[in-house]
């Protein structure tokens, strides 16, 4: 009779110990899905929160690819290591859908810099820059000034340089633009530029990305003319 009940009692404490191990996995690393996603230019519209599937990963090959032009038709061999290494840290890397997104994100931030919308900069920036761009704004606001830029043509967007610091993934764009670019006063005046003159303008930007982080964007961390 003792014997039978030390049985039981075993098996209570199994089944004991599996509920508590199952409910211990079910917590584990579980996320909620109700985070809120920031807009992401780096991500297709329509593909916001999903997660490419390790098959649908394509590697970036030594020379060009694509129509666009996302690499120089001679990549420098220091160019190939630095994309490489970020393949590495960051498997769905892919450097024409980043030249994508480097696209969107450069005609999202030049306009919205024009308009004064530091809401849609915010999470395009990173800390420092976005100090130095809300800092102009309110300079601009202070003295009168209406800024207005219209991005005509995208003419190409190349990536020129690409490495690993530490965590962080750097991939720097040159972008030509052709662009119209006026500053008229608080009663509409044209004090800068000229409404009907297109310009042709290169830029060159600095994108990171820590590859640790759960979050996909891409910031802007600097921003240069050629010399």
């Amino acid at each position: 009779m003792g014997g039978d009940f030390n049985v039981i009692q075993i098996l209570i404490f199994a089944a004991v110990a599996a509920f508590l191990i199952y409910r211990l996995r079910s917590v584990l690393g579980r996320r909620t899905g109700h985070e809120r996603q920031r807009r992401n230019p780096f991500t297709p519209s329509g593909e916001q929160g999903e997660q490419r599937a390790p098959d649908n990963v394509v590697h970036l090959p030594e020379r060009a690819r694509g129509e666009e032009g996302e690499l120089p038709a001679e990549a420098p061999p220091t160019l190939s290591a630095g994309l490489t290494q970020i393949r590495i840290a960051d498997p769905s890397f892919d450097a024409g859908s980043f030249t994508h997104g480097a696209k969107r994100a450069f005609a999202m931030i030049v306009e919205a810099f024009a308009k004064g919308d530091t809401g849609t900069l915010r999470p395009l920036l990173s800390d420092d820059l976005f100090d130095e761009f809300s800092g102009e704004i309110r300079r601009r606001a202070a003295e009168g000034e209406v800024h207005e830029t219209r991005l005509v043509n995208m003419k190409s967007a190349d990536i020129l340089e690409a490495r690993m610091d530490g965590r962080t993934a750097l991939v720097t764009v040159k972008f030509v633009t052709d662009q119209i670019n006026v500053i008229r006063d608080d009663q509409g005046n044209v004090i800068e530029g000229d409404p009907e003159a297109v310009h042709e303008l290169v830029d060159i930007w600095t994108f990171a990305r820590n590859t640790r982080a759960g979050d996909p964007n891409w910031t802007l961390v600097e921003t240069r003319t050629p010399n």
